[in-house]
This record gives structure tokens, C-alpha cells and sequence, in this order.
């Protein structure tokens, strides 16, 4: 006969463990140098590396700031000094590889080494400014976007 307190235990772990598993991190930073922060949920987080990002951020360097940034499919991103980027949206599958980039560069200059999503279904990633989306195609590109 079971325990009905193994039960219990066994419910309450999977209930817990159903948010972590809606909210799984988009990337991670892996290099930062100058000032660089993450805007999330209204609160302001200083990036350094190990930090983790999710779908909704808002990552702003500083005039000396650089961040390197490894996203789970693999893509690299480096956003450069005085540069703002929304990730808009992102979704990853890492058996199957499909999933979805979405993202907004308001400000400064991005470089981007795509991984698997793009290698997957090149027209689900897409990086946007305030006058053009880029639907990629190829797997390396910088973008650049100036305040006006």
C-alpha cells in the first residue's frame, strides 16, 4: 500500500515545477564589459555573465557597455556600446529545433550569429527597428539603428 504522503509530495513537486517549465530563459549572457542592465518587469538587473534573459527584457548598454549574449538555440548576439534590445519574443524546442526569434533593436548596433531556429525555419527569425523588419536568411549580420 502507498503512502498517501508520497502522493501529496509527488503532486506538490509537479505543481511547482509546471511555472519553471512555462518560464524557461531565452539565453544567457556570457561576456559584459562598461554598463549594461536589463530592464525586467520594471526593475533594473546589472548584467554580467550568468545572468539569464527572458522573453519581454530590455537589454540597454551604456556608452561604454558591450554584452554577449548565447541564446538556447545557439544563436550569438553582441549588442554594442549605447544600444537598446527588446526581446519580443522567443521560443525554442530543443529536440526538434523549431521555435521562433523575435526581437526589436531601438538603438545602437547588433551583431548576430544565427543557430538553430534560423537554420530550421529562417523566415521565424526576425529582428525589427523602428523602420524595417529583417527576416533572415543567411547566418551572420549587423544592424545598426540610430535615434532620431
Amino acid at each position: 500500500m502507498k503512502k498517501p504522503g508520497a502522493l501529496i509530495l509527488t503532486i506538490a513537486l509537479t505543481l511547482f515545477a509546471l511555472p519553471a517549465l512555462a518560464d524557461e530563459y531565452a539565453g544567457v549572457i556570457k561576456t559584459s564589459k562598461g554598463t549594461a542592465n536589463v530592464d525586467r518587469a520594471g526593475k533594473q538587473i546589472a548584467l554580467a555573465p550568468g545572468v539569464q534573459l527572458h522573453k519581454g527584457d530590455r537589454i540597454v548598454t551604456g556608452n561604454n557597455g558591450y554584452v554577449g549574449i548565447t541564446m538556447r538555440d545557439d544563436t550569438l548576439l553582441t549588442l554594442g556600446p549605447g544600444s537598446a534590445l527588446s526581446l519580443d519574443g522567443y521560443a525554442f524546442d530543443p529536440k526538434t529545433h523549431e521555435g521562433n526569434f523575435l526581437a526589436s533593436l531601438s538603438k545602437g548596433m547588433l551583431s548576430v550569429v544565427t543557430g538553430l531556429i534560423a537554420r530550421q525555419k529562417p523566415e521565424s527569425f526576425v529582428v525589427k527597428t523602428r523602420v524595417s523588419t529583417m527576416g533572415v536568411r543567411g547566418t551572420e549580420f549587423i544592424i545598426e539603428a540610430n535615434e532620431e
